[in-house]
């Protein structure tokens, strides 16, 4: 049964005809939309594809539990259409960038704003949601903030030291990635994809690859799929490790603090080992890997990574243990279910809700075909949650990683990747760590990117930081902040 009917359903990392793709009128498309997400499909894209002065919107959907992704588009459309937003909050910021894009109000939209345009050198932010009261005060935090982090602006209303409201203002890093990619692919297109987002090289030239291969109708080779898999989890160690080791430092609890920051590096050079690059660059490439793993470095691998597993693990333990950790994260930052699935978090900030919510299980491509990860889930929304899910994720991806090491994929690394087929469309969904990477590619009668979508997993998230700080003190922002760790520039691509 097709439980995404009359939207055209596909599974993750392939490609279908456009021709295929139903069209129906924007007011049918934004009501059948709301219709399948409230009947448990969620919205992974919405976004406009250029059509001579108009614009096609095209929605992708998931229906996590049938492993099925539906696709549909309007009729070529100016002006205005009716918003979903209203009744389906997990569309908003999708709504306000085709705005931003293509010109098309979403009548009925609460809060029509730019997501990343530039006014000069900053963001053309538009004015921010105020509170009114006597006791009501605003705190303005970035974008240049006292860390060595990226910058983004936070707009408080605040009651006393309770924060009422909380805006987030992004785009200082916009560079124009999606623009660069019309046209495509070109020669630099693979390296433009390592640097969406630089902490996830692997998740994002993954997906790209299996968009790639998927225009092309083939299938990397099962050792360079087996490598893929490999170097996903070895960037999901690293930086885990990083963020409990950054949330220890916020309270103050250095032992776990210094040792995960010397272990963070530990893994990220297990990346190095691999490929030569901390960060895995240069490793994925569409067709397969570019670098190969023989017996000498695999074995060199799995004896580092006892050591740095042993190591991450008792530096956890020490965080777990310690009572003044525990206690200053539980029923802090909380972010209740039902707003969850709202807002269509993903990733640990969603897992940390309850929600089994992973693609290498809800929608398995690639090596995630034949072996998965446990899924780790985390009841209580807080940021003890997602402390929680990323603690057993470090194990579980550990786990992962020691079986699939014990039995290497023999095999070719790369195999010849033909011309993309003309006027499709592919889809390629990605479990980073810090959540779903979605890339969409669409092709124009030469083969040619007519259309390049992608959805770093912080463009939901976000969303999640702003609502967990509601009824907190604005003293808890830190470690809210920390708890999320979401990526500045792979939301302002």
């Amino acid at each position: 049964m097709n439980t995404l009917a009359p939207f055209f359903s596909f599974a993750n990392a392939s490609r279908v005809s456009w021709a295929s793709v139903p069209v129906f009128s924007v007011t049918k498309l934004v009501r059948l939309t709301g219709e399948l997400i409230r009947g448990g499909a969620r919205l992974v894209a919405w976004f406009g594809v250029p059509d001579h002065d108009e614009t096609t919107l095209v929605a992708i959907l998931a229906m996590d539990d049938d492993s099925i992704l539906g696709v549909a588009r309007s009729e070529p459309v100016s002006g205005s259409y009716p918003s979903l937003t209203p009744k389906y909050p997990q569309a908003h910021l999708f709504e306000r960038e085709a705005w931003e894009q293509h010109g098309l109000v979403p009548v009925g939209h609460p809060w029509l704003k730019p997501v990343r345009h530039t006014n000069g050198d900053a963001p053309a932010n538009a004015p921010f949601f105020r509170v009114e009261g006597g006791e009501v005060h605003e705190v303005a935090v970035g974008p240049v903030h006292a860390g060595v982090i990226e910058p983004g602006h936070f707009r408080f209303q605040c009651a006393g030291e309770e924060v009422m409201h909380l805006e987030i203002a992004l785009g200082y890093q916009h560079r124009g990635v999606e623009d660069a990619l019309a046209g495509g692919p070109h020669r630099g297109t693979v390296f433009q994809m390592e640097a969406v987002a630089g902490d996830s090289t692997i998740a994002h030239a993954t997906a790209h690859a299996m968009v790639m291969e998927a225009l092309a109708g083939v299938e990397a080779p099962l050792r360079a799929q087996w490598l893929r898999a490999v170097a996903l989890e070895l960037e999901r160690l690293a930086n885990h490790t990083g963020d409990m080791g950054a949330l220890a430092m916020d309270v103050a609890f250095l032992p776990t603090s210094s040792a995960c920051g010397k272990i963070r590096g530990d893994f990220l050079n297990l990346t190095a080992l691999l490929c030569g690059n901390r960060f895995g660059r240069g490793l994925v490439r569409p067709g397969g890997c570019m670098h190969d793993l023989e017996p000498e470095r695999l074995a060199t691998l799995v004896e580092r990574l006892k050591t740095h597993m042993a190591d991450v693990e008792q530096a956890m333990a020490w965080f777990w243990d310690a009572a003044s950790v525990r206690v200053r994260f539980r029923n802090v930052g909380v972010v209740h279910p039902p707003q969850a699935v709202n807002i269509g978090l993903v990733g640990p900030a969603a897992r940390a809700c309850g929600l089994v919510r992973d693609v290498r299980f809800d929608h398995p491509a690639g090596w995630h075909r034949f072996s998965q990860a446990p899924v780790a889930v985390w009841p209580s929304g807080d940021i003890f949650a997602r402390a929680r899910v990323r603690s057993l994720e470090v194990q579980r991806s550990g786990r992962y990683l020691f079986e699939q090491l014990a039995e290497p994929v023999d095999g070719e690394l790369r195999t010849a990747l033909g011309a993309p087929q003309p006027e499709a469309l592919a889809v390629a969904l990605v479990e980073g760590w810090r959540g779903e990477v979605c890339h969409v590619a669409l092709t124009g009668h030469d083969g040619r990117f007519r259309r390049y979508k992608i959805k770093d997993p912080s463009f939901h998230n976000w969303s999640g930081l702003a609502l967990a700080l509601r009824g907190t003190a604005v003293s808890d922002f830190p470690i809210c902040n920390k708890s999320f760790n979401l990526s500045y520039c792979g939301f302002d691509l």
